[in-house]
């Protein structure tokens, strides 16, 4: 069976799930610091579309608000947030390109460096079962503000597709799998599929993606 991947924010979405997230804190009035934490998190996000962001620095501050906090008193604030500015972002044509490979039988995958706090219900949308993405670590019943594992970025990605591999014995199916992706954070990846998918590229992916012969593919706005 063939692996479809895919690749969330700026991908399937329109916009990145985890600057939402910190924007709908920002407006709730959840934030210990809000004008400091909005100005670390474009700065990330700068640093991110010149290829240099620190991730485990990253995921800290992403995870920051949810540090001494169980799953269960979490869930409420992030259904509301799914509802209110996940839901309006999810593109229709992410979700008719998903379909396709679904009922061609493939395994869907969403593989993204977000944390899984903030995309398995994403995913969840998209009827996606299998999620790959950095795990914010519990213990005690509560979470850390930390990571466990490796997170899924770049080089993480492809060793946490692996891993996902060999522990299903499926690493035959890597040779056989497309991957969507908008980011030239995700060439390590994109690298090593046998169809890999420029989606609404930034500037250096398309570079890349028109030298290679890649396909381009632009999803449009607008919602299911």
């Amino acid at each position: 069976m063939p692996l479809a991947l895919f690749d969330l924010d700026d991908t399937l979405l329109s916009g990145s799930s985890d600057l939402l997230w910190a924007v709908f804190l920002r407006d709730r009035k959840l934030l210990a610091d809000p004008v400091q934490h909005m100005r670390r998190q474009h700065a990330f996000m700068r640093d991110y579309e010149a290829g240099r962001m620190d991730v485990e620095c990253y995921l800290t501050l992403q995870l920051e608000f949810l540090r001494g906090r169980t799953p269960e008193e979490c869930e409420s604030l992030r259904a509301a947030f799914i509802a209110e500015r996940i839901r309006p972002r999810l593109r229709s044509a992410g979700l008719k390109l998903v379909n396709a490979h679904r009922r061609r039988g493939h395994h869907l995958l969403l593989i993204t460096s977000t944390n899984s706090f903030i995309t398995r219900p994403i995913a969840d949308c998209f009827r996606i079962e299998t999620l790959i993405a950095p795990e914010p670590e519990l213990r005690d019943g509560c979470y850390t503000g930390r990571v466990s594992g490796i997170p899924a970025f770049r080089e993480g990605k492809v060793q946490r597709l692996r891993d996902w591999l060999a522990g299903c014995r499926r690493e035959e199916r890597l040779q056989d799998s497309w991957f969507y992706s908008d980011s030239h954070n995700d060439l390590p990846l994109l690298n090593e599929v046998r169809r890999p998918v420029a989606v609404n590229p930034d500037p250096l992916l398309l570079q890349t993606a028109r030298r290679r012969g890649w396909r381009l593919l632009e999803l449009p706005d607008g919602t299911p």
